[in-house]
């Protein structure tokens, strides 16, 4: 691992929409000592063209083709894999950070002593415009807590490799950001939140994960064959989730 550097693990399926704008915002980052790892599970869009014309022209900006279109999992595995940082910072190719958030999550994390933390950030529309909804951090999250109903955001972690090593995310087409979380949290005690706004996490009218009913089979898999919860726990948990997401709309 290069100590210092921060590895930024960037999964994508035709968003050439969006990721010229996601690239954009690392490279106004006030640190500048990073890579971005951008694995591209087979897009058909210009995705493609458009990450390999900022990598021409930035060496720290690396571009991985998939053979097979293989979800998202996978893609987020093989950049973790390909990283050669101290820490590795997770942001998803439509979401955005602001330019201070590596430089500050990481003095957040040395000022505390913590290997694993996570910021609040607020969600955009699909034309960047704020929807006026903050996701608040809470100050430490727990294995327990993070079943119940995840409230850290994808594209604000950042984690110490030299402390955690690094991990296979389960293999589930959706929610293995949360998968791959409680993997994580069962060598480290707790994700710590910053209370700071970030990161801009953008809703888009068609993804999979804004339909929550959709999502409940995602959730069902994910507590019963990846956490091996009883099926009585799973309910109870789905029922929960079910309260918070859908009747709440959350």
């Amino acid at each position: 691992m290069t100590s210092g550097l921060v590895s930024i693990i960037t999964p994508t399926y035709n968003c050439g929409k969006f990721i010229a704008e996601t690239i954009n915002s690392v490279l106004a980052q006030t640190y500048t000592n990073w890579e971005m790892i951008v694995v591209d599970d087979c897009s058909n869009d210009d995705t493609k063209e458009i990450v390999e014309s900022f990598a021409r022209n930035n060496n720290k900006i690396k571009y991985h083709r998939l053979d097979i279109n293989s979800g998202a999992a996978v893609a987020r595995t093989i950049a973790m894999q390909l990283a050669n940082g101290e820490l590795m910072a997770f942001l998803d190719s439509d979401d955005l950070w602001m330019p201070d958030k590596l430089q500050r999550q990481i003095d957040f994390m040395k000022t505390k002593g913590i290997a694993f933390s996570g910021t609040s950030y607020e969600q955009i529309d699909e034309n960047g415009k704020p929807l006026g909804k903050v996701i608040k951090a809470i100050k430490k999250t727990n294995y327990k807590r993070l079943l119940l109903d995840c409230p850290v955001g994808n594209s604000t972690v950042m984690y110490n490799v030299n402390v955690l090593g690094k991990f296979e995310v389960p293999n589930i087409r959706k929610r293995n950001d949360d998968a791959l979380w409680l993997r994580m949290l069962k060598k480290e005690q707790y994700i710590w939140g910053m209370p700071d706004i970030l990161m801009k996490y953008r809703i888009r009218a068609n993804s999979i994960s804004s339909n929550k009913l959709q999502l409940i089979k995602y959730h069902w898999y994910l507590y019963r064959e990846i956490e091996q919860l009883n099926i009585i726990s799973s309910a109870c948990h789905i029922c929960w989730w079910c309260l918070l997401k859908v009747f709440m709309f959350k």
